[in-house]
């Protein structure tokens, strides 16, 4: 079969002849769309909001493996289904109350979207010698045409940025230890909880934002790769790569200070050097960012189709809908990043913790329902039926959603929030493993009262394309 570079599929159910790939593939996208600039940021913030290096570097470890296992979990049921991730809410939410989720999903999107622009825009503007401001425009629109053409092109750019990127890395690495007095950073290790904590929280944070749109891009892999297989691979290339990011940025916070807070592009694109080096990585720093930020386009498109389509009884989209939805994630996402792009690390540190609330708990029951109460088997024609199996609207997965955004808030720390319980724990943010156990025992307790789906008769098990017809998904 002739390969299709421009997708065709959105919503829909991929069927088996059109699945391709190996699960080595996730490994390729997700180191790429971690070695970026806007990671080393997330790692800087550790140090710049009082962490010492020790403590920094291990509380975010800690952080991206808990986190990336979370986020690996939701990748590994891409196969199997054959669905973008948030289609798979309505198994919990119902299918119009999956919606709920699904609003927050598309303004965090946004919101990384627009992010992700402020840093880019001024690698190209620096780059085109067109300015910051005319740089974000044309990095925006280069990343709506790339997230337009789909999957294919997205996987190709992942499979460049993990090595591109990667070679740049190790030669900034080697250019800041030449200038670091590592003996110095090397006894910067007083152990505070709340200073460990914050570091979990800013890499699990990072990780579990990938949660809801992370199936999109596994959800072409053969209906026989191993879940084991796309979840291991899933999990070294994010932990691997955002490790590497944010431990980078914890030294750069450590030993340049304000000469990095003031600006990160500039910083560590001089830490590089100057002319042909420079010029180099200015590339290098918009090839980073485009490749998550078109993660975040095509995550937000789905999720948007997603949520529109459960009262419109939608399950296709035409090239012209798909089109339509990625100019307007662009436009809303370009005029957040220039309304913005003067306070960017300080409201990336708010918006970065703030996510957790959000997020955390929708993990929690989608993983809960997938792999305990429903044995990772879905009725796929029902997920787009309001009248079928799941309903139009799930009240118990929507109140224990509601119960976990709840339990987190006595125990959140932002810029514009701190929770009357903080204190006391010493100034530590503990919502997000809040967020996480709550709703999770929660729902395994009233879940467990549904009827699960049945399992499929002998002619559909293991068929060709079963999951795309009427009836369970197959094994």
């Amino acid at each position: 079969m002739a390969q299709v570079v421009v997708e065709r599929r959105s919503i829909d159910v991929i069927p088996d002849e059109e699945r391709h790939g190996t699960a080595f593939s996730q490994f390729t996208l997700w180191l790429g769309a971690n070695l970026q600039i806007t990671t080393v940021v997330t790692g800087a913030l550790a140090v710049v909001l009082g962490g010492d290096v020790v403590w920094s570097l291990a509380g975010l470890l800690a952080g991206n493996l808990l986190g990336g296992a979370v986020m690996a979990l939701h990748s590994a049921q891409g196969p199997r289904l054959g669905l973008p991730q948030m289609i798979s809410s309505r198994a919990q939410f119902g299918v119009r109350g999956a919606v709920v989720p699904l609003v927050l999903v598309v303004v965090m999107y946004t919101g990384f979207f627009a992010s992700g622009s402020v840093l880019a825009g001024e690698a190209v503007g620096e780059l085109t010698h067109l300015g910051p401001v005319p740089g974000i425009v044309v990095f925006a629109l280069v990343t709506a045409v790339t997230a337009t053409v789909g999957y294919r092109v997205i996987h190709a750019l992942g499979r460049v940025a993990s090595v591109v990127c990667a070679l740049a890395f190790v030669y900034l690495g080697l250019r800041l230890l030449s200038r670091a007095d590592l003996a110095h950073l090397a006894h910067q290790h007083h152990f505070t909880p709340p200073m460990f904590l914050l570091a979990m929280s800013l890499s699990a944070s990072w990780q579990l934002a990938f949660g809801p749109y992370v199936a999109d891009y596994s959800r072409y892999l053969p209906r026989t790769t191993s879940a084991r297989a796309t979840f291991g691979w899933t999990l070294a290339g994010t932990v691997l790569g955002a490790q590497w990011s944010m431990g980078f940025g914890v030294l750069v916070a450590a030993t340049a200070g304000a000469a990095f807070t003031d600006d990160q592009v500039g910083y560590v694109v001089g830490l590089g050097g100057t002319g042909l080096v420079a010029s180099v990585l200015y590339f290098v720093i918009a090839l980073g960012k485009l490749t998550v930020n078109v993660l975040n386009t095509y995550g937000g498109f789905m999720s948007l189709v997603t949520g529109i389509s459960g009262f419109r009884g939608q399950r296709v989209l035409s090239q012209r809908g798909r089109t339509a939805y990625i100019t307007g994630i662009m436009i809303a996402g370009t005029a957040v990043a220039l309304a913005g792009r003067s306070s960017f690390l300080d409201s990336f540190a708010d918006f970065l913790l703030f996510l957790l609330t959000f997020f955390t708990p929708w993990s929690a029951i989608n993983l809960v329902d997938y792999y305990l109460l429903a044995k990772e088997r879905y009725d796929l024609p029902a997920l787009s039926d309001p009248d079928g199996r799941y309903g139009g609207w799930r009240w118990d997965a929507l109140l224990v959603y509601a119960v976990g955004l709840a339990a987190q808030f006595p125990f959140l720390s932002t810029g514009f929030y701190t929770g009357p319980l903080v204190a006391s724990l010493g100034g530590a943010d503990i919502s997000w493993i809040v967020g996480l156990v709550v709703p999770a025992v929660l729902f395994a307790v009233l879940g467990s009262r549904r009827a699960l789906p049945a399992r499929p008769s002998p002619a559909a098990a293991g068929t060709p394309g079963a999951a795309a017809r009427p009836g369970p998904v197959a094994d």
